[in-house]
């Protein structure tokens, strides 16, 4: 074979440590000495830094180290000997570390033989222990060396000073002396090996005098390849520059040594030297200006090419360019199946499938080889078995070449109808922004999609381009329909229901081909089911006289499976007090019988994307992922040829209110006017009852948004009475298709206040927005209350205002986008290698156990009923609609039967069962069969061994967060407290960050306080922190006396109910007496002059009640009486009398964490997060939350998602380096000698191995032994 056999390596590991000058000059292959690269002719100069025995760039040269042409050759290094030693920028502070805690004459460790025995004896202790040895220990061994003095040789030790970037000064008795490399490497070579280990070092890897540079390595040219302008001159890499730098000053400097030059020059060019290498490995070293190009554009080197996105690690290593991709823009198609992806006959030309030649091909792959590429169908290349390449574009007579193919060779022929291909759009969020669909070649220029598969890539078609990737192996093939078939993802793991389903004009088309009165005649039925797969027969019509009609809903029921049972209300269900189910006059109680749909309409609660619990979800979740797309499929084309038959649109005059309406409205304006200026009168007086927390102002804008509001709210309301299921707006409202009735109202009624930052727009010019306005105009005109509605058009200013809150939202967009992102990128990070084991536990790479059982149930929320394991309630109710009637069975039979399966389900299943056998009297039979279904399902339902769930709980997470509002402040239930909402408090909360921006606890009262507001009251009053200022009206220095006076104020006192006894008790100073007299308090201290200090002190001091608290508000919720608190301290709140100390809580984890212990803040952590995710109205399924926070508390502490917590945390050098923070990390890991186990997934992918979680868990060797048979082919294994 003339191809090389492709050998594959497996990498068990990676070392790291630091390079000897001595292997440094072994391994090197030249030694650079000319700062020159190419001479006149264009060829390498020899020992240059071009030199042909550092590898080759050029075509068919071959490489003067190893022989190879430039496609084989690895590269070589070089060196440069440096005239004087030089230190390593990248290990300045370790080298600070050495010269502190080590004799600057003995070379030994300052701790004396006792200590020293013990810190060995502490760092074996976390040996055994744990394995590893925590950074905190040789923290604290470094801390503790303090001696003045050596313990061995009683050298006297002078303090050293390190001056970014380079400089070592040691303040000896003579004066400050600098430290020279020369002297730092004498230094370092004197530790022992021993004093090594107690600082850290692995001495057989690192030894520290190799910090310090005699010998500079010269990468190969691979590294810095230069290239040749338009121009013809040749440009070289910003690393060769520096290295010609590092040449040229090192050979004038050892000219001058040599001469014997004075120590002032050697000692310039030495910081010449040292400057030149230190930008060579950093070129943002701080304490230096960086190298420039002649440009003026800063250089890349070494440690800039390694970090951040552009870098290395996170774009050559981790994430790299492909072959047989295409992007274009997409477009939709309802006429595809929702599994296809219509591909332009141009890409399909350019795109190539390798495909065997074999018996049954042979003359379909024979005709392509003829039509060749530029002829559709055709093909690219042939591979012929020796693996020679034959590319068909060059080659005149193809039908010779056709002829000449034989079985096994392989053919790369165009993409064709039924290939398999991988659609992604970016951001990929989650992992259904990825899928595998079968390709439909089609004419024109862009991608075309089926619409109802819009949600999962989130795409929209206003010009949104999208990538598509070509499998080339059999078993990229494979895996891609096995796992990644749009209908195998249908249901999203983030919740357990449909993220596919029927949008827009779908559901409006449902509604109107479904709603009472829509018949079809046999010719408009014959017209709408060719567009379908339907091959049946049709049902008797309803209306037989004068002509035969269908209903719409007998024409929907054909597509329904013929057992389906379901009962469900639609979204135009108005809520009626009392449902009448099926006699419902809105026909919103859908009902489907035997596959049948009795009543009901179908709108988005029945057949939407992102609903749970539909007739779709229930279809998937009974029929399977097949039924389901067929149901779609089928669906969506009668729904589509539908409404283009019948029409729809939304004209201007269903816009129009009605003149009733417009009076309505006008009256409500006027009513909602009066009370604006009524508080506006209050306001101006001075008689504006405050809110508690609030100043006057504030309390009289959230007056007056609350009115405004109202105002907005009750003219949408008029506008959504006034219009009726007639209207086209109301209908896609209504049916859940596009739009809210808040767009309504704006656009017919009135567009109401426009906010920034979640106040009315107060800024502009001094004291008002406009100069329109008078100053200080509070009316709702003045500050963006737009009246006019879209309809009705806005006038200049309220254009205006309205385009100031407009920017706020797009510049809202772009920000949450972008932190979202970043939580979304550090949650993957820390959970990327968390697995699902064989044995049900939940493990990261390193084999810790995160959870015992995933989830507490081992349920995996794909498969799920919407988040429960088994819907038992409508298992029973489906086995009841079935069965036939007869004799209930005996409570001793049920139980018989419960006793069998109750090892096989979790202890809350068979409650529900228990509870529903004892509801629904079942036969026999039907128990028998609800508990072995029950079982089944269960079983059915569990999560995988090998599933990446830590990657699926972190996308379900993240992938919502771009939905998120980032309105920060919001008024909890009680409209008088803050509270953090939405996406920055969860991102608080993923930080882990130890004082929440707004702390807030709940306290809840023993039930004897709990009854009254008085007594709640009382146990607020000593819970509310008082200082002497908030009883003060005064406090200030007599000079005479030399006192401090504070004033009391007797309503503030009796408000915090503090009498003069408890003042006494409490006021207590060291270095003062204190005398209370009537409203007075006198504090002399001892000494005059300290009299100020004890003024700026005074205002502090405390009197009564739990510190940090800032207010309190005591409200009644569900039946008793709860404080609500501004700051928090749960330690000190839960020693206060009163106080429920089971219930009460905060939302501050770190406080719950030292008080209750870590499992109360890992269920905090699930509660908060749970919170803030319901809050938002966004379902994601609880097992995903707990395992986030209980990656965050598996240490015992909680710790962040991100750098400085589990991410920082990893057992892989590469993992860490490539996350953040990458150059610190790898010096880490050589100093300590550490070695990477590539057991994760981040660091195999670097290597480029298959990483170890899902199919990549699994390793297949087979071994197939073939024997040719002569007459052509057939294979024995």
């Amino acid at each position: 074979m003339s191809q090389e056999e492709l050998i594959h390596k497996v990498v068990d590991g990676i070392s790291f440590g630091l390079i000897s000058p001595k292997d440094l000059r072994k391994q090197s292959v030249v030694e650079i000495q000319t700062p020159d690269t190419y001479d006149e002719d264009g060829a390498p100069i020899t020992s240059g830094l071009m030199d042909g025995r550092l590898g080759t760039l050029e075509p068919r040269q071959r490489c003067k180290t190893c022989g190879n042409t430039a496609i084989r050759c690895p590269g070589h290094f070089g060196h440069i000997e440096l005239a004087v030693p030089i230190v390593h920028i990248e290990f300045t502070k370790l080298i600070f570390d050495l010269l502190k805690s080590t004799c600057r004459t003995c070379g030994r460790i300052l701790l004396s033989e006792d200590a020293a025995k013990k810190a060995r004896q502490k760092i074996e202790h976390f040996d055994q222990l744990l394995g590893t040895i925590p950074d905190e220990v040789y923290k604290e061994i470094m801390a503790d060396i303090k001696a003045k003095q050596c313990p061995y040789c009683a050298a006297a030790q002078f303090k050293i000073t390190f001056e970014k970037p380079t400089k070592f000064i040691e303040q000896t008795e003579l004066g400050s002396e600098p430290l020279t490399p020369s002297m730092i490497r004498e230094r370092l070579e004197r530790i022992s090996d021993d004093d090594l280990q107690i600082l850290g070092f692995n001495p057989t890897v690192a030894r520290p005098e190799w910090m310090v540079l005699q010998v500079l390595p010269v990468p190969p040219v691979y590294v810095r390849p230069s290239i040749t302008l338009e121009s013809g001159i040749r440009s070289e890499d910003d690393l060769t520059h520096k290295l010609v730098d590092i040449i040229r000053i090192n050979q004038r400097l050892k000219e001058n040594m040599e001469a014997g030059a004075p120590t002032l020059i050697i000692q310039d060019l030495s910081e010449l030297l040292q400057y030149h290498v230190t930008t060579y490995f950093n070129n943002e070293a701080s304490g230096i200006p960086p190298a420039r190009h002649r440009s003026g554009r800063a250089l890349k080197t070494i440690s800039q090419r390694l970090k951040g996105k552009e870098g290395r690690f996170r774009s050559n290593l981790s994430g790299k360019r492909v072959d047989f991709s295409a992007r274009t823009v997409i477009s939709p198609d309802p006429n595809l199946d929702i599994n296809e992806v219509g591909v332009p006959q141009d890409l399909a030309m350019r795109l190539s499938v390798p495909e065997k030649v074999t018996a049954w091909n042979i003359e379909e792959m024979k005709k392509l080889v003829t039509n060749g590429p530029e002829n559709y169908p055709g093909a690219l290349y042939i591979i012929r078995p020796d693996g020679k390449r034959i590319r068909l574009e060059f080659v005149v007579d193809r039908s010779k070449i056709a002829e000449a193919v034989e079985l096994g060779f392989i053919v790369e022929r165009h993409l064709k109808n039924g290939d398999i291909a991988i659609f992604n759009r970016q951001p990929s969020l989650h992992r259904m922004s990825i899928m595998a669909h079968y390709v439909r070649v089609l004419p024109y220029k862009t991608f075309r999609l089926h619409l109802c598969v819009c949600p999962p890539y989130n795409a929209d078609f206003d010009g949104d381009e999208m990538n598509l990737h070509v499998p080339q192996s059999e078993e990229a093939r494979t895996e891609s329909l096995l796992l990644m078939q749009v209908q195998d993802q249908i249901l999203s793991p983030r919740f357990g229901g449909p993220i596919i389903g029927a949008i827009r004009d779908f559901i409006t088309g449902a509604y109107y081909f479904t709603r009472k009165g829509s018949y079809l005649t046999r010719k408009q039925i014959d017209r709408l089911l060719t567009a379908t797969t339907y091959t049946g027969d049709l049902p008797e019509p309803e209306i037989k006289e004068p002509e035969p009609m269908w209903s719409g809903k007998q024409i929907f029921s054909l597509f329904m499976p013929k057992t389906l049972n379901y009962v469900l209300k639609a979204n135009i269900c108005q809520g009626c007090s009392k449902c009448e189910e099926e006699e419902c006059k809105h026909d919103a109680y859908v009902v489907v019988k035997n596959g049948q749909l009795v009543s009901g309409i179908i709108d988005r609660r029945s057949i939407g994307s992102e609903q749970s619990e539909s007739l779709l979800h229930r279809i998937i979740k009974d029929y399977g992922t097949q039924a389901g797309r067929q149901f779609l499929n089928n669906v969506t084309r009668i729904l589509k040829l539908y409404i283009s038959l019948r029409g729809f649109s939304y004209t201007y005059d269903q816009l129009v209110l009605s003149p009733k309406a417009r009076s309505r409205m006008n009256k409500t304006m006027e009513r909602i006017q009066k009370k604006i200026d009524e508080h506006i009168e209050n306001f101006r007086n001075g008689t504006l009852p405050r809110l508690p927390g609030q100043t006057l102002e504030e309390s009289f804008e959230i007056y007056v948004m609350h009115e405004l509001a109202t105002a907005r709210d009750e003219s949408g309301k008029i506008a959504d009475d006034d219009f009726t299921l007639e209207n086209a707006g109301i209908v896609m409202t209504r049916t859940g298709a596009r739009g809210s009735s808040l767009n309504i109202g704006q656009m017919a009624a009135c567009v109401g206040q426009q906010s920034v930052r979640g106040k009315r727009i107060l800024r502009g010019y001094a004291g008002r927005a406009l100069p329109h306005f008078t100053p200080n105009d509070p009316r709702p005109k003045a500050r963006g209350f737009v009246y006019n509605s879209y309809q009705t058009g806005l006038d200049a200013i309220e254009f205006f205002f309205h385009a100031m809150g407009g920017r706020e939202g797009l510049v809202d967009t772009a920000v949450r986008t972008q932190q979202s992102g970043y939580m979304q990128r550090r949650l993957i990070n820390a959970l990327e290698h968390i697995r699902l084991e064989y044995d049900s536990t939940v493990r990261d790479s390193a084999g810790d156990i995160i959870q015992f059982c995933y989830g507490e149930d081992g349920v995996d929320p794909a498969k799920s009923d919407h988040g429960k394991a088994v819907n038992v309630s409508r298992l029973i109710n489906q086995i009841k609609i079935g069965e036939e009637k007869g004799e209930p069975a005996s409570p001793e039979f049920i139980k018989k039967h419960l006793n069998k399966v109750e090892d096989q389900i979790t202890p809350i299943l068979l409650g529900e069962l228990k509870k529903e056998f004892s509801k629904n009297k079942l036969t026999e039979k039907g128990v028998e069969k609800a508990t072995v279904l029950t079982a089944e399902q269960y079983n059915h339902a569990l999560m995988e061994p090998g599933e990446a769930v830590g990657i699926v709980a972190a996308q379900s997470i993240g992938e919502p967060g771009t939905q998120m509002t980032l309105r920060t402040f919001h008024y909890a239930g009680v409209k008088e407290q803050n509270v953090t909402l939405g996406l920055p408090r969860l991102i608080e909360i993923v930080d882990a960050r130890r004082i929440p921006s707004t702390p807030i606890m709940a306290i809840y009262l023993t039930p004897e306080h709990a009854k009254s507001k008085e007594s709640a009251v009382e146990v607020a009053r000593n819970i509310i922190y008082t200082s002497v200022e908030n009883i003060a009206s005064a406090i200030y220095e007599d000079p005479v006396r030399e006192e401090i006076i504070i004033e009391l104020s007797p309503q503030m006192m009796a408000d915090r109910s503090i009498t003069m006894d408890e003042l006494k008790e409490r006021l207590e100073l060291q270095n003062a007496t204190i005398t209370v007299t009537d409203n007075t308090v006198e504090i002399k201290p001892k000494k005059a002059e300290q009299i100020k200090r004890l003024l700026s002190k005074t205002p502090g001091l405390q009197v009564k009640g739990v510190p940090d608290i800032k207010r309190v508000l005591v409200t009644e919720e569900s039946g008793e009486w709860v404080i609500r608190t501004d700051g928090s301290n749960l330690a000190k709140v839960l020693e206060v009398p009163g106080v429920d100390t089971s219930r009460t809580t905060t939302n501050n984890i770190h406080e719950i964490a030292k008080t209750l212990g870590v499992e109360a803040a890992r269920n905090s952590l699930v509660n908060e997060a749970k919170g803030v995710l319901e809050d938002q109205g966004l379902d994601v399924d609880v097992r995903h939350v707990m395992l986030v926070a209980d990656m965050m508390t598996t240490t015992g502490d909680v710790q962040q998602i991100g750098r400085h917590g589990i991410s920082g945390k990893k057992a892989s050098v590469l993992a860490r380096a490539a996350f953040e923070i990458t150059v610190p990390n790898i010096v880490e890991a050589a100093v300590k000698g550490e070695s990477d186990p590539l057991a994760g997934v981040t660091e195999n992918v670097i290597v480029g191995q298959s990483i170890p979680i899902g199919t990549g868990l699994v390793e297949l060797y087979m071994s197939t032994i073939e024997k040719q048979d002569k007459e052509g082919g057939k294979t024995e294994a």
